[in-house]
Protein backbone atom coordinates (compact mmCIF):
# COMPACT_ATOMS: atom_id res chain seq x y z
CA UNK A 1 0.00 0.00 0.00
CA UNK A 2 1.25 3.49 -0.87
CA UNK A 3 2.02 5.81 2.04
CA UNK A 4 2.57 9.56 2.37
CA UNK A 5 4.15 11.71 5.07
CA UNK A 6 1.75 12.00 8.01
CA UNK A 7 -0.03 8.70 7.29
CA UNK A 8 -0.36 5.83 9.75
CA UNK A 9 1.75 3.10 8.14
CA UNK A 10 2.20 -0.64 8.55
CA UNK A 11 5.06 -3.01 7.67
CA UNK A 12 5.05 -3.65 3.92
CA UNK A 13 3.76 -0.22 2.90
CA UNK A 14 5.95 1.77 0.50
CA UNK A 15 6.41 5.49 -0.12
CA UNK A 16 6.81 6.69 -3.72
CA UNK A 17 7.46 10.22 -2.43
CA UNK A 18 10.76 9.16 -0.83
CA UNK A 19 11.80 7.21 -3.92
CA UNK A 20 11.03 10.18 -6.19
CA UNK A 21 13.04 12.58 -4.02
CA UNK A 22 15.91 10.10 -3.89
CA UNK A 23 16.28 10.25 -7.66
CA UNK A 24 17.02 13.99 -7.50
CA UNK A 25 18.70 14.56 -4.13
CA UNK A 26 20.27 12.76 -1.17
CA UNK A 27 17.73 11.17 1.17
CA UNK A 28 18.30 9.96 4.73
CA UNK A 29 15.99 7.16 5.89
CA UNK A 30 15.73 6.56 9.61
CA UNK A 31 14.13 3.98 11.93
CA UNK A 32 11.22 2.03 10.49
CA UNK A 33 12.23 2.37 6.82
CA UNK A 34 14.30 0.15 4.54
CA UNK A 35 15.34 0.55 0.90
CA UNK A 36 14.78 -2.42 -1.38
CA UNK A 37 15.78 -1.96 -5.04
CA UNK A 38 13.60 0.94 -6.29
CA UNK A 39 11.24 1.37 -3.34
CA UNK A 40 11.53 2.42 0.30
CA UNK A 41 9.44 0.09 2.45
CA UNK A 42 8.02 0.48 5.95
CA UNK A 43 9.26 -2.06 8.52
CA UNK A 44 7.46 -0.77 11.64
CA UNK A 45 3.94 0.37 12.47
CA UNK A 46 3.60 4.07 13.27
CA UNK A 47 3.34 7.51 11.66
CA UNK A 48 5.54 8.41 8.70
CA UNK A 49 7.45 11.61 9.50
CA UNK A 50 9.74 13.97 7.59
CA UNK A 51 12.29 16.58 8.65
CA UNK A 52 13.55 19.00 6.04
CA UNK A 53 15.28 18.77 3.78
CA UNK A 54 15.03 15.02 3.12
CA UNK A 55 15.06 12.95 6.32
CA UNK A 56 12.28 10.38 6.76
CA UNK A 57 11.43 7.95 9.57
CA UNK A 58 8.53 6.11 11.21
CA UNK A 59 7.48 7.53 14.57
CA UNK A 60 6.33 4.79 16.95
CA UNK A 61 6.33 3.98 20.64
CA UNK A 62 8.36 0.80 20.85
CA UNK A 63 10.64 0.13 23.82
CA UNK A 64 12.69 -2.75 22.40
CA UNK A 65 15.91 -1.33 21.01
CA UNK A 66 17.31 -2.57 17.71
CA UNK A 67 21.02 -1.60 17.48
CA UNK A 68 21.88 0.89 14.75
CA UNK A 69 25.42 1.88 13.77
CA UNK A 70 26.55 5.31 14.94
CA UNK A 71 23.92 5.77 17.66
CA UNK A 72 24.88 6.78 21.20
CA UNK A 73 23.47 4.43 23.83
CA UNK A 74 23.46 3.98 27.58
CA UNK A 75 24.28 0.48 28.79
CA UNK A 76 24.97 -1.46 31.96
CA UNK A 77 28.04 -3.68 32.28
CA UNK A 78 26.76 -7.14 33.17
CA UNK A 79 29.81 -9.37 32.65
CA UNK A 80 33.59 -9.39 32.19
CA UNK A 81 34.90 -11.96 29.72
CA UNK A 82 38.65 -11.72 29.26
CA UNK A 83 39.37 -8.41 27.55
CA UNK A 84 35.70 -7.84 26.70
CA UNK A 85 32.90 -6.32 28.76
CA UNK A 86 29.36 -7.51 28.06
CA UNK A 87 26.94 -4.57 28.11
CA UNK A 88 23.15 -4.67 28.35
CA UNK A 89 21.79 -2.02 25.95
CA UNK A 90 18.17 -3.20 25.96
CA UNK A 91 18.39 -5.24 22.75
CA UNK A 92 17.82 -8.95 22.33
CA UNK A 93 21.52 -9.69 22.99
CA UNK A 94 24.27 -7.95 24.93
CA UNK A 95 26.85 -5.76 23.19
CA UNK A 96 30.64 -6.21 23.35
CA UNK A 97 32.87 -3.43 24.67
CA UNK A 98 36.65 -3.93 24.50
CA UNK A 99 38.80 -2.43 27.27
CA UNK A 100 40.88 -0.90 24.44
CA UNK A 101 37.83 1.10 23.32
CA UNK A 102 38.48 3.75 26.00
CA UNK A 103 40.66 6.84 25.63
CA UNK A 104 44.28 6.14 26.58
CA UNK A 105 43.65 2.44 27.29
CA UNK A 106 46.51 -0.01 26.81
CA UNK A 107 47.28 -3.53 28.00
CA UNK A 108 49.07 -2.03 31.01
CA UNK A 109 46.67 0.87 31.55
CA UNK A 110 43.23 -0.73 31.63
CA UNK A 111 40.12 1.35 32.34
CA UNK A 112 38.47 1.02 35.74
CA UNK A 113 35.16 -0.56 34.71
CA UNK A 114 33.22 -2.82 37.06
CA UNK A 115 30.14 -5.00 36.70
CA UNK A 116 27.10 -2.81 37.32
CA UNK A 117 28.69 0.37 35.96
CA UNK A 118 26.65 2.55 33.60
CA UNK A 119 28.45 3.49 30.37
CA UNK A 120 27.66 6.00 27.64
CA UNK A 121 28.96 4.59 24.36
CA UNK A 122 28.62 4.66 20.58
CA UNK A 123 27.39 1.70 18.55
CA UNK A 124 30.29 0.78 16.25
CA UNK A 125 28.96 -2.47 14.77
CA UNK A 126 25.26 -3.20 14.34
CA UNK A 127 24.28 -5.97 11.96
CA UNK A 128 21.73 -8.74 12.03
CA UNK A 129 24.57 -11.17 11.30
CA UNK A 130 27.01 -9.94 13.98
CA UNK A 131 26.85 -9.13 17.67
CA UNK A 132 26.66 -5.40 18.53
CA UNK A 133 29.98 -3.74 19.38
CA UNK A 134 30.46 -0.52 21.37
CA UNK A 135 33.25 2.04 21.71
CA UNK A 136 33.71 4.85 24.24
CA UNK A 137 35.78 7.09 21.95
CA UNK A 138 35.10 9.12 18.82
CA UNK A 139 36.85 8.80 15.46
CA UNK A 140 39.82 10.77 16.86
CA UNK A 141 40.27 8.45 19.85
CA UNK A 142 38.89 11.03 22.30
CA UNK A 143 36.26 10.14 24.86
CA UNK A 144 34.35 13.42 24.76
CA UNK A 145 31.31 12.81 26.94
CA UNK A 146 31.45 9.03 26.59
CA UNK A 147 32.66 6.56 29.18
CA UNK A 148 31.55 5.48 32.65
CA UNK A 149 28.74 7.61 34.11
CA UNK A 150 29.28 7.98 37.84
CA UNK A 151 26.50 8.65 40.35
CA UNK A 152 23.34 10.04 38.77
CA UNK A 153 20.08 8.21 38.06
CA UNK A 154 19.12 6.07 35.04
CA UNK A 155 15.55 5.52 33.87
CA UNK A 156 13.90 4.01 30.81
CA UNK A 157 11.50 5.62 28.36
CA UNK A 158 10.13 5.05 24.86
CA UNK A 159 12.43 5.50 21.87
CA UNK A 160 10.00 8.13 20.61
CA UNK A 161 10.59 10.31 23.69
CA UNK A 162 14.36 10.18 23.14
CA UNK A 163 13.96 11.42 19.58
CA UNK A 164 11.56 14.12 20.77
CA UNK A 165 13.78 15.65 23.48
CA UNK A 166 16.86 15.54 21.23
CA UNK A 167 15.03 17.46 18.52
CA UNK A 168 16.55 20.98 18.44
CA UNK A 169 13.03 22.45 18.24
CA UNK A 170 11.88 20.80 21.47
CA UNK A 171 11.93 23.36 24.34
CA UNK A 172 12.14 20.79 27.16
CA UNK A 173 15.87 20.68 27.91
CA UNK A 174 16.29 24.42 27.39
CA UNK A 175 13.39 25.15 29.78
CA UNK A 176 14.77 22.77 32.42
CA UNK A 177 18.28 24.18 32.04
CA UNK A 178 16.93 27.64 32.86
CA UNK A 179 15.57 26.35 36.18
CA UNK A 180 18.25 23.96 37.51
CA UNK A 181 21.85 22.97 36.81
CA UNK A 182 22.07 19.32 35.77
CA UNK A 183 23.95 16.83 33.62
CA UNK A 184 22.12 14.59 31.17
CA UNK A 185 22.97 11.81 28.74
CA UNK A 186 20.29 10.45 26.41
CA UNK A 187 20.75 7.06 24.76
CA UNK A 188 18.94 6.20 21.55
CA UNK A 189 18.14 2.87 23.20
CA UNK A 190 15.49 4.48 25.41
CA UNK A 191 17.58 5.21 28.50
CA UNK A 192 18.35 8.54 30.12
CA UNK A 193 21.01 9.29 32.74
CA UNK A 194 20.56 12.44 34.78
CA UNK A 195 22.46 14.04 37.64
CA UNK A 196 21.33 17.12 39.56
CA UNK A 197 22.40 18.82 42.80
CA UNK A 198 19.88 17.01 45.00
CA UNK A 199 17.78 13.84 44.86
CA UNK A 200 14.59 15.95 44.88
CA UNK A 201 15.71 17.88 41.80
CA UNK A 202 16.84 14.68 40.07
CA UNK A 203 13.42 13.06 40.59
CA UNK A 204 11.63 16.24 39.47
CA UNK A 205 13.71 16.42 36.30
CA UNK A 206 13.06 12.74 35.53
CA UNK A 207 9.31 13.17 36.00
CA UNK A 208 9.35 16.28 33.79
CA UNK A 209 11.11 14.41 30.99
CA UNK A 210 8.74 11.42 31.18
CA UNK A 211 5.71 13.72 31.35
CA UNK A 212 6.71 15.60 28.20
CA UNK A 213 6.13 12.72 25.78
CA UNK A 214 2.57 13.64 24.78
CA UNK A 215 2.69 17.40 25.50
CA UNK A 216 2.88 20.29 23.05
CA UNK A 217 5.73 22.81 23.20
CA UNK A 218 3.63 25.32 25.15
CA UNK A 219 2.46 22.67 27.61
CA UNK A 220 6.09 21.62 28.16
CA UNK A 221 7.11 25.20 29.03
CA UNK A 222 4.17 25.55 31.41
CA UNK A 223 4.97 22.22 33.11
CA UNK A 224 8.62 23.22 33.68
CA UNK A 225 7.53 26.53 35.22
CA UNK A 226 5.07 24.78 37.55
CA UNK A 227 7.68 22.26 38.71
CA UNK A 228 10.16 25.04 39.39
CA UNK A 229 7.55 26.88 41.48
CA UNK A 230 6.74 23.76 43.51
CA UNK A 231 10.42 23.03 44.21
CA UNK A 232 11.08 26.65 45.16
CA UNK A 233 8.23 26.41 47.65
CA UNK A 234 9.78 23.34 49.26
CA UNK A 235 13.19 25.00 49.47
CA UNK A 236 11.82 28.15 51.08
Amino acid sequence: MKASVGDVVLPGDYCEEISAVGEKAKVIIGPGLQKEIDHVYVTKAGILKKRNPNTYWVDNYQKRYIPARGENVIGVVVQKAGDIFRVDVGSSITAALSYLSFEGATKKNKPDVQIGDVVYAKMLVASKDMEPELVCVDSHGKKGRMGVLSDGFVFKCSLNLIRKILNPNCPLLESLKNEWPFELAAGMNGRIWIKANTMRETIALGNAILGAEYLSDEEIKSMCTNIATILAGHVS
